[in-house]
């Protein structure tokens, strides 16, 4: 054997030994921390617990840090975590909170960025996220006005960040298979559909009270105009209600946002306008109407405001059969659509079983999720226009295109003025 060959079979048997499965180094489950996706939270109350259960079931995912302006729920939220990833046998790590969630951002080790606070922080809390490299889950709705979710949209697309809207409908059965029936024009043509949801929002008239010591009350107004501390807008940590800060205008959106971001979604993403929306709102004429708005699209789709005698669910009626679909029904004419399996020959829309986990698949493909970011702001568009009319009470055109109404007061309330230096535009 001459030199080179010896070398040649050396390298090669050494090899065979230092190359090891890390099936074997670590069991089936092993994942290499270069592998791992460090997450950090931001906006920790009662739905980031949903979102960090979620996420800590994805075997990648490992929850590094998170940021809340009321210290109780902060480090309360670093302890369930804790206990979480501890019982799920993730690596051990000790997570850090921030008060200021910009100094979170700054981490050059946390990957990406779940965030779950109030609707009028989404957009800032996003461009920023964006322009700090961070891919993004943001709850649902996406944007408390239009020209936010056009932002979102721009930042996400400007630094290439992989972004879920939590639109988490459309990771589950009823929704897909009844989307799929419609698509493939099992109920003929859609004719009209009905969504019962709750009221539109309203104006804030809470009396201001004391602030609890642990909330940093500025911040959490952050770029909305400022008003006193209420514990409905912001219950603290042993309060069991959920806050009521989504049915207030510069916080929220009332149900048409808060519900309507599920079901609005579905319908949209039934009648394949998740590039688009309607050309046209007829609200009703009667000052504080709970219901009875209609948009219309431009093939001609009417979709109905309505107490249709479902709560939280949409009426699909077609040319030939009828489909009602919420969380936990759905219901098809004729019967058999319900469990038809569908085929090869169906044109089916994107399956995902998991919102989480089709989240963090997409961060490790560098592709576009179930829920896109420019899927969430089309249906935030189309739950903000909603309350302009019901507010406005004028009949509203509406460009998809351009996204402008055709009408100078609506326009205007496409967007909102930002309090102190914040700005969802600077990206």
């Amino acid at each position: 054997m001459n030199r080179r060959d010896f070398i040649d079979k050396s390298v090669k048997a050494s090899l065979a030994f230092t190359i090891v499965p890390r099936s074997v180094l670590g069991g089936a489950n092993f994942i290499a921390p270069s592998d791992r996706i460090n997450l950090a939270y931001i906006g920790v109350g009662k739905q980031s617990y949903t979102l960090m259960n979620g996420l800590s079931n994805c075997k990648e995912v490992l929850i590094h840090a998170a940021s809340d302006v009321d210290s109780k729920k902060l480090n309360n939220f670093i302890l369930e975590t804790t206990k979480t990833q501890t019982t799920l046998r993730k690596p051990s790590i000790q997570m850090k909170g921030y008060g200021v969630y910009r100094e979170l951002l700054e981490r050059k080790d946390i990957d990406a960025v779940v965030i779950a606070t109030p609707d009028h922080w989404h957009a800032q809390v996003a461009v920023d996220a964006a322009r700090a490299g961070k891919d993004i889950y943001c709850e649902k709705p996406l944007a408390l006005t239009i020209a936010e979710g056009r932002a979102m949209v721009n930042a996400s697309r400007k630094y290439d960040r992989v972004f879920q809207t939590g639109s988490m409908q459309r990771s589950s059965y009823n929704f897909r298979q009844a989307v799929n029936l419609i698509r493939n024009g099992y109920i003929g043509q859609v004719k009209e559909v009905n969504v019962a949801i709750g009221e539109p929002v309203k104006q804030c008239d809470l009396p201001t009270m004391p602030v609890p010591k642990e909330l940093d009350w500025d911040m959490w107004v952050g770029p909305s105009m400022y008003r006193g501390y209420h514990p409905i807008l912001a219950p603290r940590l042993e309060d069991p209600e959920w806050a009521g800060w989504r049915w207030y205008r510069d916080f929220g959106g009332g149900y048409i946002t808060d519900w309507g971001a599920h079901m609005f979604d579905i319908v949209q993403w039934a009648l394949d306008m998740d590039r688009s929306g309607p050309e046209l709102f007829l609200p009703p004429k009667k000052p504080m109407a709970q219901h009875g708005l209609s948009f219309i699209y431009k093939n001609g789709v009417k979709v109905n405001h309505t107490p249709w005698g479902e709560h939280n669910a949409i009426q699909f009626i077609g040319t030939e059969g009828k489909i009602e679909v919420s969380r936990s029904f759905l219901r098809t004419s004729p019967e058999r659509l319900a469990s038809l399996k569908l085929t090869a020959q169906d044109k089916l829309v994107y399956h995902s079983d998991n919102h989480y986990q089709d989240w963090i698949d997409a961060i490790k493909k560098r592709s576009k999720p179930i829920c896109d970011v420019e899927i969430g702001h089309r249906t935030s568009s189309v739950c903000n226009a909603v309350n302009i009319a019901y507010e406005l009470q004028k009949d509203l055109k509406w460009n998809p295109e351009k996204e402008e109404f055709n009408n100078y007061s609506a326009n205007l309330m496409r967007s909102r003025s930002y309090r102190g230096e914040w700005d969802f535009n600077a990206f």
